[in-house]
């Protein structure tokens, strides 16, 4: 059995806040392979699934980002789960918009529900390092991941979403290479081998080389050669 946690805070005030990108994640999974209903458990909201054999459950916790541990590592206590067998969906901020990459254990780099994670279960779970972007000062951290993503966004997030949803199957599977190809399939994805072709440069003149002779011939002779 996996366990996929997506971070975020609850309530509709903080639902499209970049901070909330991880329950954007398990949400976008839980909708596009029928999983749920969510249920009110582990301190936090739950949906269950499968991939094939594989049971999967899907875990947004609502004790706020900072105290993220408690309902995750109530989730782990019940079904006996390892750190392997998590898989949290967070904003990174030293990530461009739009990129996304799997990383196991590591630090938390200041990210309060990470800090709460490590606190609760220890640093060897999986991440799904979700790219938000930085606002360029770290004093403005607290209010850019607290504010809403901007309307400009809408098509990047989309296509992210779609990607990991559609590599969600592989990650369950415990093959982060595959995740990885669904999201950039969809985030970009390869050019089409239908492009027109370039026309051939020409070939440059060096400067070095010498014109030409000057052809002396007259419109007669030069009419004569080229029938020879």
């Amino acid at each position: 059995m996996r366990l996929f946690v997506g971070l975020g805070n609850p309530g509709a005030k903080y639902a499209r806040n970049r901070h909330n990108i991880g329950y954007m994640a398990v949400d976008r999974i839980a909708q596009d392979h029928g999983f749920g209903p969510w249920k009110s458990r582990f301190q936090g909201v739950c949906a269950e699934g499968r991939f094939g054999s594989d049971k999967l459950l899907l875990l947004k916790p609502e004790t706020y980002m900072n105290k993220s541990g408690q309902s995750v590592g109530a989730a782990m206590n019940f079904y006996k789960l390892q750190p392997s067998d998590v898989y949290v969906f967070h904003d990174e901020l030293d990530l461009a918009p739009a990129k996304c990459r799997v990383k196991t254990g590591g630090g938390h780099a200041g990210h309060n529900g990470l800090r709460s994670l490590h606190a609760a279960i220890g640093a060897d779970y999986n991440r799904i390092r979700i790219g938000i972007g930085h606002p360029g000062h770290k004093d403005r951290v607290s209010t850019y991941v607290l504010h809403d993503f901007a309307k400009a966004d809408a098509d990047w997030i989309d296509d992210l979403l779609r990607g990991i949803s559609e590599g969600a199957v592989h990650l369950a599977a415990g093959d982060p290479g595959k995740f990885m190809n669904a999201v950039s399939l969809r985030t970009a994805p390869p050019r089409s081998s239908n492009m027109p072709e370039k026309s051939p440069a020409k070939k440059p003149v060096r400067a070095d080389e010498p014109p030409p002779p000057e052809d002396t011939r007259s419109m007669l002779q030069r009419l004569a050669d080229r029938f020879r």
